[in-house]
């Protein structure tokens, strides 16, 4: 069966906004910290900002229902409201992240519209959210983390794992993380950038455009779309994005409406492991051509986390393992970095910098 099969996700009206419908004043109670805001009897909706990939809005989708559980009187009519945009890196698919900027290429838009009142609350995927946040946002919650691994995915199921890959095979990838440490198994694999939705680049995967990809198998499972994977690869494979698998959700800071919703979702497992991942990724302040990975556990009621930085080539690679006290997160990420920072030295982030694209993506760039 061929991948495009399972291409056929839909979200029903996932474009459209909810029409706000008025209901009574004694219907929301204002005196319940979730109670809905009015305004000549008229529902003020919850505005959630998302991008419009079918993983965005499965995303956002999921926040909407997390947010009816936790507080019934979302469900009314106009109560949510789902706004779709596109980001830069949505728009601009010809060129490498690494080539647009990489960093905030699906967010600034996002931000845009949350300073600007158009918008409540921001749903990301945590990955591609930068370290720091525009003045006037925070990012309180994180959704409870699905499962953090990459999928690696071949046609038709032909390679079981990266290692049964034929020398000078083509993998699909926009990840310079995960570049590195395929090249780092097998220098002889050619890394194509791989740009576009999940459903784009399996359906070029179907096409023999690439021999294998990898995508993150959380996505995949939001989208029940995880038998496209053929195999889903432990850490000591391909370790992790800082981040990945989870899901954020970003309001202005002064907005207590919003706080008060957003709250009640945190889930405090998550939102302390993915704390400890970003201070790492800060502390190194690798530049969009650093291949970095990170990925912090709790086991036993403590933090364990373990780190990477490459070069984009695989040829140099250094690892990190650090555990430690849940109260601790933050600094164990932090420290993580700044161990791998001076490690590797001066010269391997200048390497980075003065590194041409061509040389940064390796031999096949489109």
């Amino acid at each position: 069966m061929k991948l495009s099969t399972a291409l056929s996700f839909v979200l029903i009206g996932a474009a459209s906004a909810f029409v706000p419908s008025s209901i009574t004043t004694q219907q929301a109670s204002r005196s319940s910290p979730s109670a809905l805001f009015m305004t000549d009897d008229a529902v003020v909706p919850l505005r959630i900002g998302t991008r419009g990939s079918p993983l965005a809005l499965a995303q956002a989708y999921e926040t909407r229902r997390r947010l009816i559980e936790s507080f019934p009187e979302l469900e009314a009519d106009g109560a949510i409201e789902i706004c779709v945009m596109k980001t830069q890196g949505d728009m601009i698919l010809d060129k490498s992240l690494m080539e647009l900027g990489g960093k905030g290429l699906f967010t600034k838009e996002l931000d845009t519209a949350l300073l600007g009142n158009e918008v409540d609350i921001c749903v990301h995927s945590m990955k591609d959210v930068p370290t720091w946040l525009p003045d006037g946002t925070v990012l309180p919650c994180n959704l409870p983390r699905e499962e953090t691994n990459d999928a690696f995915i071949t046609a038709n199921g032909k390679y079981k794992k990266v290692a049964d890959l034929p020398d000078g095979s083509v993998i699909g990838t926009a990840s310079l993380r995960r570049q590195a440490q395929l090249l780092s198994q097998n220098p002889t694999l050619k890394c194509v950038n791989f740009r576009g939705n999940v459903q784009t680049r399996l359906r070029k995967l179907d096409d023999g455009v690439v021999d294998a990809t990898l995508l993150a198998i959380a996505g995949l499972k939001r989208m029940d779309m995880q038998d496209c994977a053929t195999a889903v690869l432990d850490w000591d494979e391909m370790l992790p994005a800082v981040a990945q698998g989870a899901i954020g959700i970003q309001c202005r800071s002064d907005d207590e409406r919003s706080l008060r919703y957003i709250d009640a979702l945190n889930h405090m497992d998550t939102h302390v492991c993915v704390n400890c991942e970003r201070a790492f990724l800060e502390a190194l302040d690798g530049n969009c051509k650093t291949p970095i990975a990170g990925q912090a556990r709790i086991i036993d009621g403590r933090i364990v986390f373990r780190g990477l930085i490459a070069m984009p080539d695989g040829s140099l690679k250094y690892e990190t393992e650090a555990t430690g006290s849940i109260d601790d997160a933050k600094e164990i990420g932090r420290k993580a970095g700044e161990e791998l920072k001076a490690r590797a030295g001066e010269k391997f982030f200048q390497m980075m910098v003065e590194m041409s694209p061509q040389q940064v993506l390796g031999q096949i760039t489109k």
